[in-house]
């Protein structure tokens, strides 16, 4: 699977280190990363809506490679991933299918976060025998009451950024208060903890593919999520304004057996706010 699987290179466990590597198939070169100690079932990653490789939060996944091989990628389209981005959330799950196929995974479990957990939804209801186990943070169902609106949500914060001259994460994800602002910009300021080899940006024609391809997700008929079956942790923060947090809850019910957690006074990146309490968790959940 990997060059570091019968080399004596030293196990990398800090995302920042992680190596990136590039894998074909057929006419689409994906971008990844991977680190942790190579062997049995990795973790694979699915990232966010406008977000590359660069956009994970260190402080989770060195916690989840501590003891597992953890796989960030950039689907088809993103980053410096080649092709172009679907506007369609079940060809990306389509794509995430081809891409671990090609790096000869028939088992793996999935962390997914926002968009990343509607392709996972969607990968896991048509691969289920792929996947053992789900943690899905900060997202919702198919045609989860309004998550059509995400895009109106998204424009306005992204204007209110640029007029403040921040990261559009810092009101997308946390609360505007005195215990989101300062969380906002420590996790903004992890994700720079990568100095050298960093992904390609996110093309404007892109985001504004995936953005379409939200949209018609929330305004799908729902998926039959009672065929999931896998051992399911599900998180949000308590005042989710990208994917509503009632959605988290709605996922839960849906999901038979499914852990639901719910941190207070936090946004959409509540897992991101609530780094030091939720990591050990996941790390926990996913080496059960």
């Amino acid at each position: 699977m990997s060059t570091n699987e019968s080399s004596n290179e030293p196990v990398v466990t800090s995302y920042a280190q992680a190596p990136a590597r590039t894998v074909t198939a057929g006419d689409v070169s994906y971008a990844y990363r991977e680190l942790g100690p190579m062997g049995g079932i990795p973790v694979v990653f699915f990232v966010h809506l406008a977000a590359t490789l660069d956009n994970w939060d260190p402080r989770i996944v060195d916690a989840v490679a501590q003891s597992r091989h953890v796989i960030t990628f950039d689907n088809r389209g993103v980053g410096a991933s080649t092709g172009s981005v679907p506007d369609d959330v079940e060809a990306m799950a389509d794509d995430a299918h081809t891409f671990i196929s090609a790096l000869g995974f028939d088992t793996i479990d999935v962390f997914a976060f926002s968009l990343g957990g509607m392709v996972a939804q969607d990968l896991v209801v048509k691969h289920p025998e792929l996947v053992r186990r789900l943690v899905l943070t900060g997202t919702g169902p198919r045609g989860g009451k309004d998550i059509d609106k995400v895009v109106a949500t998204t424009y306005w914060d992204i204007l209110r950024a640029t007029l403040t001259r921040s990261d559009p994460k810092e009101f997308l994800f946390f609360n505007r208060n005195a215990t989101g602002k300062p969380a906002a910009k420590a996790f903004v300021k992890r994700l720079q903890e990568r100095t050298v080899d960093r992904d390609e940006g996110m093309s404007l024609k892109g985001f504004r593919t995936q953005l379409k391809a939200i949209r018609k997700y929330g305004r799908s008929a729902p998926s039959d999520l009672s065929t999931i079956t896998q051992p399911t942790l599900i998180a949000n923060g308590d005042n989710d304004r990208m994917v509503p947090s009632v959605l988290s809850e709605d996922l839960h019910r849906r999901i038979k057996d499914s852990t639901l957690i719910i941190y207070p006074d936090s946004g959409h990146g509540g897992i991101f706010q609530y780094h030091q309490k939720f990591a050990p968790v996941a790390a926990e959940f996913l080496a059960g």
